[in-house]
């Protein structure tokens, strides 16, 4: 599991929709979706429900969204504390 999976995974959830998430990431939606399909086959469950209207989450879903982002909280204080920039820093600049 990579750490830009987990944004994938955040992005994706947030949005409701593969599409929008590739958009807000910079990114075309197929390697987003193989993303989202090997992180769910390296955990073993589904996250998403997949609808005509994009994606919800799934309890397993919703559980690993909580884990993800203070994950990736925690690796931002991690820069911080070190001195380096931030993600949301360099998205500022």
């Amino acid at each position: 599991m990579s750490l830009v999976q987990l944004e994938y995974f955040v992005a994706i959830a947030e949005e409701g929709n593969i599409g929008r998430a590739a958009k807000r990431l910079h990114v075309s939606q197929p390697p987003l979706s193989r993303q989202l399909k090997s992180l769910e086959e390296e955990l073993g469950t589904t996250l998403f429900a997949r609808t005509t209207r994009g994606v919800e989450l799934l309890p397993h879903g919703k559980q690993f969204l909580h884990h993800a982002r203070r994950i990736l909280a925690q690796v931002e204080e991690a820069k911080h504390s070190l001195g380096q920039p931030s993600d949301t820093d360099r998205e500022a600049q």
